[in-house]
């Protein structure tokens, strides 16, 4: 392709005048516009027909080989583009912007903008429930800078986080359907299968020109109003970001009028694998069924729907705020006033996207359309909230206006069902403009003057045959029989001469010619010219309407959280300043939805004297169910949300870990115990006093005596040193001894029992632990064949009995040795006798030098290794 785009003189001067603009758009898909076709050439229309499904032709040659050609029709372009957009693929779009009456040789043409994956805000292109985000990310050092900005709104935010973990964390929060990233990131994995992914040069996070643009694009002597001057790396990102945007659109962002600074000390930090474990808005094949968004969603409007996605991914932990929206939501219940204001907010339209296109001036008919209908329904919800007491719907009111002079406005100048394009006009209103009425006026009543001026013609001449009538090529004519032509009068004049007939045209006749011919394309010059004058005076409210749009989608949240916590049972949580968690009948808000058994609610109480449950029972007992749901919990005390629970009191918390489940990342290179060890390790980095952790069956993914060391290691340092609220589930019925050393740790099980050789799970949270695993029963149930189970019945009960049969090499999950660092405060089995104290091993010399209080989780794992090879040496 390169050597075709420089071979430009063997080419036609049409499809010079394309590799020219495809030069400048190598990494775009040039879509040229031609007639009523956009045509793609070369490696594009290979591409566009594997992506599109479009047929590939050819259409002249290149050094004597068919140049590869794809056409698609420029009318149904919406439908293309949404494939490619979803694809990551962007388009440059090349428009005719000259006339062909009066160019000589091609037609001039010219990219008028690039739709891209991160900055469409075309409503055929975007998922309404998701926010659509361009997302520029910086590195320097270990500080990551990140922007975004949702092209569609306009809302732009720039932070900054230290650390590729909390980097990760934030990207999977923005999700970005565009990221931009300079040629000198050092961190790979930030980027890794990635779709939209854009390389831009470092040059364009410079400091300097970052500052000049934002301050030019804000119209402000600086940033300091903004909060943000001092995110030197944050703004580095939004000054690539805000050159791109403005780069791919080709016009003004007016829409884009702040930058706000996202503090990460104000939210509950939520890290990439717990945002995954929690399945907040995403569940784990990708969808969003079954997840928290999917129960919580009835939100009316689409706005309404993406913010309640953005306060689900971003909980927060101001206490005043967060009773704000509680106290909202509960006058929203009474008398189910929630159903009213639902019921209002139904005829809104998508308002910020809508806002969003109107100062991209890329705005159409209908949605100026849903723009009148939304905005008359504005004086309903400040009359419905003027009722209200609560300071949250109070302060809602008033940034909610009504715009009166508008709504008249587009109900005299926009009909009841435009059309979906200015294009072929028909979209303004009679009544509106008496020129436009003329000119239209004109052209509808066209073919009863010339039936007129037929009977007229006919009287006058006495011709009985005389037809008048119109043809494209020559315009309108009186024609007469070649036998009746000698009867013509004086002011006929001769316009065609055909075989058996002639015509002519008379000077009244040319008259009205003249007049209907361009009364029709005047009077769609005159409507797109009203209709721009429309844009203009709406854009001069911009800033009010949009903060109106924000205010109505902040109340439809509200009401969508009244009407779910009046519809499942949710009850008020209370917030505390102090740290703990206790929760009455706490229940699992997603479970609950799906399953058909009745669910079994479970309490939990957390407090600086109990702050560590080591959880035990059997798989499918519920351990997982009643971990997540204590999280889920605290998600949503903390957006203002009630809580599926009798009752509860959150105390604020700062962060949510989960290290539930694993898989392999085969594309990283990392096996199930390592991705189960990373995620560990940075929560015992990053825990704190004040965070709830969450910890399912550390040390699984590998042998049974090292897993068991490093879950007590983990349990015992996250207990002691932490002091985290964390909930430990284990099969290790060895750490259930660590209650006895370490305070603050307490032992919860799920218990299960057995009816006609079958096994019944309770689901029901006891003090203590379990008595059993139920490993063999839950093996039965999931079909593992009755011979290998009883096989596994009688190894179970050597080990039971101390024995070590040859035939096994480890032990099980339920029978294991205890963390060989901390012997002396664990109870022994015969089978750990048999191992540590039957077998002479320099290992036991080494054993008796460690001091296991004074070990961190890596030193324990070093020593771990090193006595399993003197173990192997002495055997």
């Amino acid at each position: 392709m390169s050597s075709t785009l420089e071979a430009h003189d063997s080419h036609t001067p049409m499809m010079q005048q394309y590799l020219r603009i495809k030069a400048q758009h190598r990494d775009d898909l040039v879509f040229y516009r031609m007639g009523d076709f956009y045509e793609l050439f070369f490696e594009d229309a290979k591409r566009a027909s594997e992506l599109l499904d479009v047929t590939l032709t050819a259409r002249g040659k290149s050094n004597g080989e068919p140049i590869p050609m794809a056409g698609i029709p420029f009318h149904a372009a919406d439908g293309y583009l949404a494939k490619l957009v979803k694809a990551g693929v962007s388009v440059a779009i090349a428009e005719q912007i000259g006339d062909p009456a009066t160019s000589k040789g091609p037609v001039e043409r010219k990219v008028v903008r690039i739709v891209t994956p991160g900055t469409v805000s075309d409503e055929a292109l975007l998922d309404s429930r998701r926010d659509n985000l361009l997302v520029a990310l910086h590195q320097a050092g270990d500080t990551f800078g990140i922007a975004s900005l949702d092209m569609a709104s306009g809302r732009f935010l720039v932070l900054e986080v230290e650390g590729l973990e909390a980097a990760l964390g934030e990207l999977q929060r923005l999700n970005p359907a565009e990221l931009l990233i300079s040629d000198h990131l050092t961190t790979p994995e930030l980027v890794e299968n990635r779709k939209g992914l854009r390389r831009r040069g470092p040059w364009e996070y410079d400091l300097e020109t970052a500052e000049r643009l934002l301050v030019q694009q804000f119209a402000v002597k600086d940033l300091a109003g903004f909060g943000c001057d001092h995110l030197k790396t944050a703004l580095c990102a939004a000054g690539c970001l805000l050159s791109y945007a403005r780069e791919t659109q080709r016009t003004a962002l007016p829409h884009v009028r702040s930058l706000a600074h996202e503090n990460r000390d104000e939210a509950v930090i939520l890290d990439a694998a717990t945002r995954r474990n929690l399945e907040l808005d995403t569940n784990l094949t990708g969808g969003d069924e079954h997840t928290l968004f999917w129960v919580l969603n009835r939100c009316a409007t689409s706005m309404g729907s993406r913010l309640l996605r953005r306060w689900l991914n971003r909980p927060l932990r101001d206490i005043a705020l967060l009773r704000g929206r509680q106290g909202a939501i509960a006058e929203l219940q009474q008398n189910y006033a929630f159903e009213l204001v639902n019921n209002i907010l139904k005829r809104v339209g998508d308002m910020e996207r809508i806002l969003g296109r109107l100062a991209l001036r890329s705005a159409r008919p209908r949605d100026l359309s849903r723009l009148l209908m939304s905005l008359a329904t504005y004086p309903e919800l400040q009359s419905e909230l003027a009722q209200r007491q609560a300071p949250q719907l109070t302060l809602l009111a008033q940034q909610i206006s009504t715009f009166p002079d508008l709504v008249d406005l587009l109900g005299r100048a926009i009909i009841d069902n435009p059309p979906v394009v200015i294009r072929d006009g028909g979209v303004i209103a009679e009544g509106y403009d008496a020129e436009l009425d003329e000119l239209r006026n004109i052209s509808t009543n066209a073919g009863q003057y010339l039936l007129d001026l037929e009977t007229r013609e006919r009287e006058r001449t006495g011709i009985p045959t005389l037809k008048v009538g119109y043809n494209r090529i020559h315009g309108y004519y009186i024609e007469l029989t070649s036998a009746q032509s000698e009867k013509a009068p004086a002011d006929y004049i001769r316009r065609q001469t055909l075989k058996n007939a002639e015509r002519y045209i008379t000077p009244e006749l040319k008259a009205f010619e003249d007049k209907a011919l361009s009364a029709q394309s005047r009077a769609l010059a005159r409507e797109k010219a009203l209709y721009e004058e429309l844009l203009d005076i709406l854009n001069q409210q911009l800033v009010p309407l949009q903060d109106s749009a924000a205010a109505v989608a902040e109340l439809d949240v509200l009401a969508t959280l009244a009407e779910r916590a009046d519809a499942l049972s949710l009850s008020r949580p209370e917030l505390s300043e102090t740290p703990g968690i206790e929760i009455q009948g706490g229940r699992h808000p997603v479970v609950e939805q799906v399953t058909s058994a009745p669910f079994v609610p479970n309490d939990l109480v957390f407090n600086p004297q109990r702050h560590m449950l080591i959880i035990t029972g059997p798989n499918m007992g519920g351990k997982s169910t009643y971990m997540r749901q204590a999280a889920l919990i605290a998600l949503l005390a903390h957006i203002g949300s009630f809580v599926p629970a009798q009752s509860a009191r959150i105390g604020i918390v700062d962060r949510i870990f989960t290290r539930i489940g694993s898989s392999d990342d085969l594309a990283g290179g990392r096996s199930t115990f390592m991705v189960e060890m990373t995620e560990t390790a940075n929560i015992l980095h990053n825990a704190t006093a004040k965070s709830l952790v969450l910890m399912d069956e550390i040390g699984r993914g590998t042998s049974t005596f090292d897993g068991l060391s490093l879950a007590w290691a983990c349990a015992k340092h996250l207990a002691e040193k932490v002091r985290a609220f964390t909930l430990f589930a284990t099969h290790y019925f060895e750490i259930t001894s660590l209650p006895e050393t370490v305070p603050g740790i307490v032992n919860v099980h799920l218990n299960a029992t057995e009816h006609q050789d079958k096994i019944v799970f309770l689901h029901k949270v006891q003090e203590g632990p379990a008595s059993k695993s139920y490993g063999l029963q839950v093996a039965k149930l999931a079909g593992i064949p009755a011979e290998v189970l009883r096989e596994a019945q009688t190894q179970l009960h050597l080990l039971e009995n101390g024995e070590h049969p040859h035939s096994i090499k480890t032990t099980t999950a339920e029978s294991t040795v205890a963390d060989p660092t901390s012997v002396d405060v664990l109870p022994t089995s015969p089978l750990q006798s048999g191992l540590f104290d039957a077998l002479p091993n320099p290992a036991l010399d080494a054993l008796k030098k460690i001091n296991p209080d004074n070990l961190s989780p890596r030193e324990a794992l070093e020593h771990i290794y090193r006595l399993k090879e003197l173990y192997s040496k002495g055997k």
